[in-house]
């Protein structure tokens, strides 16, 4: 199997350690072990629980405990709808694998996650692109969707809320894809990473799995919840799909670790604080982003109502790469550039850090972007 090189996961590989002031971050800031115990009061009580831990694999499909919690993240799913995995990238991974073969329509808005385009391409599908535009806020257009979305087509992939973007599709339009895909008899496969990040309301934008018969939300431990190293993720699905999935998860995944579940589950059990947490950070720090923006002449945007990162077009005759290598190279600060995600001519920069790290690294934007001109 030939695939593409992974952009976005090359260009972090290769600097984010030699960075000194990252903006392409894409998870809320990171939480310690020590936080988080803070906030589940189990600090003085976290070794009674984990010394006598045999350490087995373990609940092969997620133990109980961490399946329930996530399921109580949906209005509509239960524990038999759920699976843990290796990261929402190892449930992206799993759900192209069970579902796609070749000949088979795909349809993957872009930009997006690129395992939602390159894994499909590589397996041989007919892979349609719904290229996401400002014109339309970056979201689907839906007169495109449908006519790209013909009987038989496999499944549409989405991410929501986006990235890079940061578009936000809200339930009712939602339902108006879920209508598309029914007509077509198409799953819908949804990334939902970063739900939970919304600008406003509860935060929580709602969950395909929940909208439609064929729908599948992949989420994790990640962007959200701060905790990227746990490496867990989940996929919520009907049964019979959870089923499919199993089958070709025994061949790559056995189980996830038994402290990175017994973590995960402490965490959703302490969710409405991490969330707290999470929104407090996106929604300030977004407030300090836009102002930059509307300081900065050469930069433009569609803002974000939802996640972590947004993307900016600059007016400067320079490709994106060439910026982001010169950027970090002068200033220390790292941006990730579109051509990593097929969008020439634009930056994807990470806002929720801490607030000192974003507003160091956009002083020296600014800076940067003075000797540019």
């Amino acid at each position: 199997m030939k695939i593409r090189d992974f952009g976005v996961e090359i260009w972090m590989n290769r600097y984010e350690t030699k960075c000194e002031w990252n903006l392409a971050e894409t998870c809320v800031e990171s939480l310690t072990v020590a936080e988080l115990l803070e906030m589940a009061g189990k600090t003085g009580t976290i070794l009674s629980e984990l010394l006598p831990l045999k350490l087995t694999y373990g609940a092969i499909e997620g133990s109980d405990r961490l399946r329930r919690l996530i399921a109580g993240l949906y209005e509509k799913q239960d524990v038999e709808n759920v699976v843990v995995t290796h990261g929402a990238i190892g449930a992206n991974a799993l759900v192209h694998e069970t579902l796609v073969e070749p000949g088979d329509r795909v349809i993957s808005v872009l930009p997006t996650y690129q395992q939602h385009y390159s894994i499909p391409e590589s397996y041989g599908a007919d892979l349609q692109i719904l290229k996401l535009t400002e014109a339309n806020g970056f979201l689907p257009d839906l007169q495109e969707l449908r006519r790209l979305a013909t009987s038989g087509t496999k499944l549409i992939v989405l991410n929501n809320p986006n990235n890079p973007t940061g578009a936000l599709m809200d339930r009712a339009y939602l339902e108006k894809i879920v209508e598309i895909a029914r007509i077509s008899g198409a799953w819908i496969l949804c990334d939902e990473v970063y739900r939970g990040t919304d600008q406003e309301g509860d935060g929580m934008t709602a969950s395909i799995a929940d909208l439609y018969e064929k729908g599948i939300s992949t989420g994790s431990m990640s962007k959200t919840y701060s905790l990227a190293g746990l490496r867990l993720g989940w996929i919520a699905a009907p049964s019979a799909l959870i089923h499919a999935v199993s089958i070709h998860r025994d061949y790559n995944t056995i189980s996830v670790g038994m402290l990175d579940d017994h973590f995960a589950a402490i965490a959703l059990e302490n969710r409405d604080k991490i969330l707290a947490r999470s929104q407090s950070i996106t929604r300030t720090n977004l407030a300090i982003l836009s102002e930059w923006v509307d300081s900065e002449p050469l930069i433009s945007w569609v803002k974000p109502k939802s996640g972590t990162t947004a993307l900016l077009k600059y007016d400067l005759p320079m490709s994106s790469e060439a910026f982001c290598i010169k950027l970090l190279e002068r200033t220390g600060v790292m941006l990730t550039p579109g051509s990593a995600m097929e969008m020439e001519g634009y930056l994807r920069i990470g806002y929720a850090n801490s607030a000192a790290i974003l507003r160091e690294g956009l002083k020296r934007l600014s800076q940067f972007l003075k000797e540019q001109r």
